[in-house]
């Protein structure tokens, strides 16, 4: 069986604890953001690399006053995807990624724009943590959205108190 052999490949992986850490990778999407990321950490020179080479990052379109922003078309399509699930799974599961998903959701993003923004916060996090070979911590993350201002953790607590 496919599923269980990815399992073992999975699990005897020496990154899989990485992976494993990520919020909603459960057993499918756990393998598939590994693979996305690879080995070799020399391969990608930024999380907006990785943004970029798998169609998360926005392709911006700027002529005199006028600006579209729209979606990458050509990549990787299967990975696209995944980030494009993994961070729709994140979204239900972390109060920091729903949170900013409803944010721009208020601010008029479409579905997907919303879930493609998320992915592509969450990719320059977990690339951090591949860097690093360290663990995801969402209480890191939020001290980081604190200490830079973000409106994030303020939204946050005001949930909190009601």
């Amino acid at each position: 069986f496919p599923e269980v052999a990815i399992q073992e490949k999975f699990q005897a992986h020496e990154d899989a604890f990485i992976f494993k850490s990520f919020p909603a990778a459960g057993p499918v999407l756990g393998p598939r953001l590994l693979v996305a990321f690879g080995t070799d950490r020399q391969r990608f020179t930024s999380a907006q690399e990785v943004a970029q080479t798998y169609g998360i990052a926005p392709v911006r379109k700027a002529s005199g006053k006028t600006e579209v922003i729209g979606m990458r078309y050509r990549c990787p399509k299967f990975a696209r995807q995944s980030f494009h699930e993994h961070a729709a799974c994140v979204v239900k599961v972390e109060p920091w990624a729903r949170e900013y998903y409803q944010m721009l959701r208020e601010k008029g993003k479409g579905y997907h724009a919303a879930v493609r923004a998320t992915a592509f916060k969450l990719i320059r996090i977990y690339y951090r943590c591949w860097q690093t070979k360290t663990k995801y911590d969402a209480n890191a993350y939020m001290e980081a959205l604190k200490k830079n201002g973000s409106l994030l953790p303020g939204r946050l607590a005001a949930k909190d108190k009601k």
